[in-house]
Formats: structure tokens, sequence, C-alpha cells
């Protein structure tokens, strides 16, 4: 199988690829997208990238990110979207784990970039910080690779329930699968625009990507969310479909009157029933879904019609996935039963670069999400949390153990409990409890300033109330629901 920009540009190569809503600049073609892609996949093999070989970015949502992802495919490489909030550090532990052929940044992450790496990374703008500008790279042919269905075709990091980094090894079938099973539960239109605000970083934002090639609609993407200018995109390229996290629904609610879509897909964390039942009122048609990395986006989701019906549902399984709710022995719940959600079907990964994290994840029916929830008669998947204590803030995942280990390596610092506070924007955001050290009279400032100098902001606490011990139970564990119930009362 050739890449799929290729076999589409040939199919339809007058067809809109990609809208612009940001830029005076006109839309581009398949065939025009095509040809940028080969040029860049030239550029790209001159810098000594070739079939297998990881190709990361560190970048925002912008059309290179797209022609980079393609371009990527065209080479036969492994793209590794890094988050580009991250730390240098935390950038450093990524590229450390994949040893990339070659690292693609931009003007906002060049800095951290050069700073977690030793090689030169090729830059999409004019260089700031010592990497080479991709554009002034004089292309060098290659050869075509042919794909085969368990290739892998991109490595995203998430953090899962532990907060160490962890690779999800997604191939060329696994996004196949996840596109045909949402393009039969969304349906499709010839020519439709899909707007993408989301980070492209993150599944979310990179799966339309994929998706608008593999359909031939057109794809439209906002650099970064702002009310104002999304509900101006919209309009702009007659937008029928968005994806979006809650808070963003939220806010373009407030912001005014959103034009007429055919859905609008809200995931990357649970969406309230009341604002299910707003955007609906609104005649916004919210599709709730239930998604995560490992199945290359959704798992579940619930058509217009059905999210008013069941406003706190995330809808039935789309084809392919199943979906087994088992308790805490591995046995399968009964309706109606709460327990631990287990997925399988083509759009699940096949493992983490780390073969320990797939041993530990996957079990006989198949990868434990350490998501929990129940499933009712009519099949409808209600999601209800997690079965830890992962705090989802913004549509991003937090470990508490990450930022705990953060906090208590300063020297003020002799103990901490993260929690999440519920937070009517964000859905969740950071709460600690220190403890100080002996002697030392640390500020809630000096720890936040502490905190964003070594993990990416939306990691960090927002409120930190100090106490002379922490709460526990009386088995000796941090009692942490007497902890959120102080930083509730604190604040």
């Amino acid at each position: 199988m050739r890449d799929w920009l290729s076999l589409r540009a040939h199919a339809t190569p007058k067809a809109t690829a990609i809208s612009k809503a940001e830029t005076a600049e006109p839309s581009v073609s398949y065939a025009e997208l095509d040809d940028r892609v080969e040029t860049l996949a030239g550029r790209l093999a001159a810098a000594g990238v070739g079939v297998d070989d990881p190709i990361a970015i560190c970048a925002g949502t912008r059309p290179e990110f797209v022609a980079v992802v393609h371009a990527a495919q065209r080479l036969g490489g492994v793209l590794v979207p890094v988050n580009a909030r991250l730390t240098d550090a935390e950038i450093e532990t990524r590229l450390d784990r994949i040893e990339p052929a070659t690292v693609v940044c931009e003007r906002d992450t060049e800095t951290a970039v050069c700073a977690a790496t030793d090689m030169t990374p090729l830059s999409l703008d004019d260089p700031v910080a010592g990497a080479t500008e991709l554009s002034g790279t004089t292309p060098e042919p290659f050869d075509l690779p042919e794909w085969a269905p368990d290739d892998p075709l991109v490595v995203l990091f998430t953090s899962g329930t532990t907060g160490e980094p962890k690779g999800v090894v997604l191939t060329l079938a696994n996004v196949l699968a996840s596109a045909t099973a949402s393009a039969f539960r969304l349906g499709l239109r010839a020519g439709e625009c899909w707007h993408v605000p989301l980070p492209m970083y993150h599944m979310g934002g990179l799966a339309p990507v994929y998706r608008s090639v593999l359909y031939g609609t057109r794809l439209s993407v906002q650099r970064e969310f702002d009310p104002e200018e999304t509900l101006s995109a919209l309009s702009a390229v007659d937008a029928g479909a968005v994806s979006l996290v809650p808070t963003m629904l939220d806010r373009l609610l407030d912001a005014g009157t959103i034009p007429d879509l055919r859905f609008a897909l809200v995931g990357g964390a649970p969406c309230p029933p009341e604002l299910v039942t707003r955007a609906q009122d609104r005649g916004v048609p919210v599709a709730p879904t239930y998604g995560m990395t490992e199945a290359a986006s959704q798992i579940a989701t619930a058509r217009p019609g059905e999210a008013r019906e069941a406003p706190e549902s995330v809808g039935n399984p789309l084809m392919f996935a199943q979906v087994t709710v088992v308790d805490r022995t591995g046995a399968v719940c009964e309706t109606g039963e709460s327990g631990e959600l287990v997925v399988s079907g083509p759009m699940v990964t096949p493992g983490y670069l780390d073969e320990g994290t797939t041993e530990r994840r996957f079990g006989t029916r198949g990868l434990r999400t350490g998501d929990r929830g129940y499933r009712d008669s009519t099949g409808r998947l209600y999601v209800q949390g997690r079965v830890d204590d992962t705090i989802i803030t913004g549509g991003e995942n937090v470990h508490p153990g990450e930022v705990e280990s953060t906090l208590r390596s300063h020297p003020a610092v002799a103990g901490c409990a993260i929690v999440g506070i519920p937070d009517p924007e964000w859905g969740q955001r950071v709460g600690a409890v220190v403890v100080s050290a002996d002697g030392a009279t640390p500020t809630a400032e000096s720890l936040e300033t502490y905190c964003r100098d070594r993990l990416a902001g939306y990691k960090c606490p927002r409120t930190i109330d100090f106490a002379e011990t922490l709460p526990r139970t009386a088995s000796g564990t941090v009692d942490r629901d007497a902890v959120l119930a102080r930083l509730v009362g604190y604040e």
C-alpha cells in the first residue's frame, strides 16, 4: 500500500484538502498538498530520514504540521509528535526514548528542543536558537516504501496511570480501523470540512489529519483555541464538524452563536451532562465521545440524537470496538454494574515501546483502560472516572505521583499530596497539600515557580495549602478524600 495522501491525490486531485481560515492564503487542493509533501519528504530524506526511522515533531497545530504528518508516511518513517508545552527536560526524556533520525521544531519550541538534544533540529520557521531552517534544505531523492497493515505509523506519548511517559505504538491498521469506525458512526458528506483547534501532538487533534485524507474531505486547523476566533473560523470554512474538549465547548457557548454544524465531537475528558443539554438547547449537535490514545481516538460515541436521550452517556461502542466491564478479579460485570473498562479490537494498539508496560496493561480480554464505568441494557456506555487517581485538566492527563515527586525534591518540602480539584472551566485543576521541612517556610508562590521550571504548566499545582501532617487512612495511606475536602474548604 502506498502512502494515503498519494492515493488520495491520484483519486481526487482537484478536491480541497486544507481550507484556510486564519490567513489570506487560498485553500490547498490535494494535488497541491501532494506536491508540497513530496518536496518536504525530500528535505527530510536529505536530513537522513529513511524507512522505519522515527521522525519527532515538537510544534503547535499548523498547516506545516499536517505536511510533516504526510511526509513521514511517504518516507515510510514513524511519526512521533512531542507535546509542545513540555519543558526541555521532559522533551529530552521522550527524545532519548525514541532516538529519532531528526527532530522538527518551530520558533516557539526551538530553544527547548535544542536544549533537549545534541542533534541539530529542523525548524519550520526562521531559526532563532541554532536549528536548521527546513525550507532551506535541498531535497534528495528517496525510495517509495510499501506499507503493510501492521507497520508502525505513529508513536504518541501518554502519561497514562503512572506519570511516566509511555510510547503508544499505533499501526496503519489501527488508524485505518478507527477512521472507518468513526465514519460508520458519524457519517460522511462529500467536501465537508472538519475544523481542528486541538493540539495535533494529541490523538484528538491528529486523527482528523489522517481521516480527512482517507475520506477525501476538507481539513481546517487552528493554531490555538480562542472562542471568538474559533467561531469566526467555523463560519469562514463552512465547517460541518469540529473536535473539542468540554472546556472549549463551554467557552464557545459563552462567546456567541455557534454556526450550524453536523456534529461537535467532544472528548478528551468527561463531558458534563448539563453541558450537553445546554449545547443542545442552543442548537449545537453534540456528540460526546470516549476514547484514548491507545485506541487511535474514539471507542464509543453518542450521535447527537442519542446524546439528547441520555446526556450522561458516551453512547454505544463503535464498530469493531469491543468494550467489556470487569471487576477487581477480572470477572465480567453484570449489566449496570460498575467496573474497569477493557477494550479490544483492530483500532487498539499492539502495545507500548516498553514491553513491561504492554504485559501489565493487556489481559485476556484486551487493554485495561484504567477507566471505571458500566453499560446499560441498551449497550450504552457510561464512564464514571479513573480507577486510579489520574487528574484530567483541560483534556490533559496529570498523574499525582509525578507532581508529588517534583514537589518532594524541593528542600523545603517534607511531604505532599496531590489531588484533582473540581473546576468549572477545566474539569479539574491540580491541588496540593504540603508539609514543610523542619525550620523551612516555603510559600505557595515559590513552590509554583519551582514546579514550573520542571513540569509543563498544566501539571503545576494551582492551589497549595500547608499542613503539619497529611491526613491518612487506617492503613496508613494518604486519605485523598480528606485532602480534597481540605483544599476545597481552603478556597
